[in-house]
């Protein structure tokens, strides 16, 4: 376990936000004992016992640079990111997406925290935390990553700690189906990104208008999977099930998911009505899951309703897709602006309950909250980065919100400062000066002397060797 004398971080949840807090501490120069109920206790969504798992999409959206998905990017290699790290030494091609082998990239993060001798795994369910006089007793310091899933006991735990006159909030979340790649119909497909008819990234089903309205009225009719009596429906705009976009609207998942806009279908020689795409879930691409399918149909259903595309007809499916009840707090309520609890300034909260939706935007608030629990016990002053950079733009929506009611959060250019229209001027080139100046406003404070002096050590060069070692 290393020296006695290192002060010590507990982390609950070995999520993606708990992983990249333990890494962003561990460099820091402390000890880390992270505490994961799996498999102790599982929850609904998680399939296996390992750190970092991915239970919903494979990838980490864009990696290109003038998008707010690669800006962030951008600033959390700068932190050396282990979650970014490991993404990158699992990847699988996904076009201009960040993909990963799901198994590889959960083994990557797992065997590189376990290598450090300052870090513990403890396989146990946490129910109670510590007061604020116990920790400053121990000097010690508690991040809360237990995800959207978090157990009903250390839910109750964390009611203590959020402000009487906010909500604790929740939405429904929904996972698209994987299918085994040998059982889809490869003359029925074509292989293509958009606008790259060369690229083997992405498989595409074509639709007829006809096939579309049948596949329409199916998605429509389908049995559902049911709520409880007492819930009621709140889903997260980003990641709407089919069904829900359909009842929008019969064209809403063309002008959406099933998009065919950059597309010629080899067999006709024409666009497509629609389109479906499959994404390689593995390097071995024996894998693939539905694009843009999250749905809350029964499995029967969603086996009869699939089937009926020619591509799919003897689709088997390692993984059916699914409705989950995620659950957040209302964080400007009850995080102070370094993402502690205003009830107790020992705990911290990191990933996706405090208010993030992404597997990017969680690592990245787990690693704030990591180097803000360091400078806490290092008794130095942390500055989250600046409003105008990507990280610093997401945190400080969650510790002090938005306009209208608390809702979770994608990293989206509109939470950086906006460009004036200049004539002659496009979009695309206005988004690339909006993530030019996050690259300069992110470097000049990564740079600064408030960083160097609240960070104990800076990024350890290091810790990319490891992964790659692991590889």
């Amino acid at each position: 376990m290393g020296n006695s004398d290192i002060k010590t971080v507990h982390i609950v949840g070995g999520g993606l936000a708990g992983c990249e807090a333990s890494w962003q501490c561990l460099n820091a120069g402390l000890r880390v004992v992270m505490h994961e109920m799996r498999p102790v206790k599982s929850t609904e969504a998680h399939k296996t016992n390992g750190l970092a798992e991915l239970v919903c999409s494979n990838t980490l959206k864009s990696k290109l640079p003038t998008s707010a998905p690669g800006q962030l990017k951008y600033e959390m290699n700068r932190y050396d990111s282990l979650i970014l790290n490991s993404a990158h030494s699992s990847a699988v091609p996904a076009g201009q997406a960040l993909g990963v082998d799901r198994e590889k990239f959960s083994e990557l993060v797992t065997k590189t925290l376990e290598a450090q001798p300052n870090f513990q795994l403890v396989r146990e369910e946490i129910t109670e935390l510590p007061t604020e006089g116990e920790l400053i007793s121990n000097d010690e310091c508690w991040i809360v990553a237990t995800g959207p899933l978090s157990s009903p006991a250390i839910t109750e735990s964390l009611k203590k700690l959020i402000d009487q006159t906010a909500s604790r909030l929740f939405f429904y979340d929904a996972i698209a189906p994987i299918i085994d790649a040998d059982s889809i119909d490869m003359e029925s497909c074509f292989f293509g990104n958009r606008y790259d008819e060369t690229s083997d990234d992405y498989l595409n089903i074509p639709l007829s208008k006809e096939a579309y309205e049948t596949f329409i009225d199916d998605v429509l009719t389908a049995q559902k999977m049911p709520l409880h009596s007492f819930e009621t429906t709140n889903y997260f705009e980003s990641c709407l099930p089919i069904e829900v976009m359909a009842e929008r609207g019969r064209e809403t998942l063309r002008f959406g998911p099933l998009k065919p806009v950059g597309f010629t279908d080899p067999a006709t020689g024409n666009r497509p009505w629609a389109i479906i795409q499959l994404r390689k879930e593995n390097e071995q691409a024996s894998m693939y899951s539905l694009v843009g399918f999250q749905t809350k149909m029964t499995w029967p259903e969603q086996k009869r309703v699939l089937s009926k595309i020619p591509a799919l007809k003897n689709a088997e499916f390692f993984r059916y897709g699914s409705v989950h009840r995620n659950s957040y707090i209302e964080s400007p309520k009850t995080l102070s602006p370094n993402l502690s609890f205003k009830a107790n300034k020992r705990i911290f909260l990191a990933g996706q309950i405090t208010g993030v939706e992404g597997y990017s935007e969680s690592a990245a608030i787990g690693l704030l909250a990591g180097r803000s629990a360091a400078a806490t016990l290092s008794n130095t002053p942390f500055k989250i980065p600046p409003a105008n950079t990507m990280i610093g733009a997401l945190a400080h929506y969650i510790c002090f919100g938005g306009q209208g009611p608390f809702q979770p959060m994608n990293t989206n250019l509109g939470l950086l400062p906006t460009i004036g229209k200049t004539k002659g001027q496009s979009k695309q080139q206005r988004r690339a000066l909006q993530c030019q100046k996050a690259v300069t406003a992110f470097d000049e404070y990564f740079n600064s002397e408030i960083v160097n002096k609240t960070t104990t050590l800076l990024p350890n060069p290091k810790s990319v060797d490891i992964v790659q070692q692991l590889d």
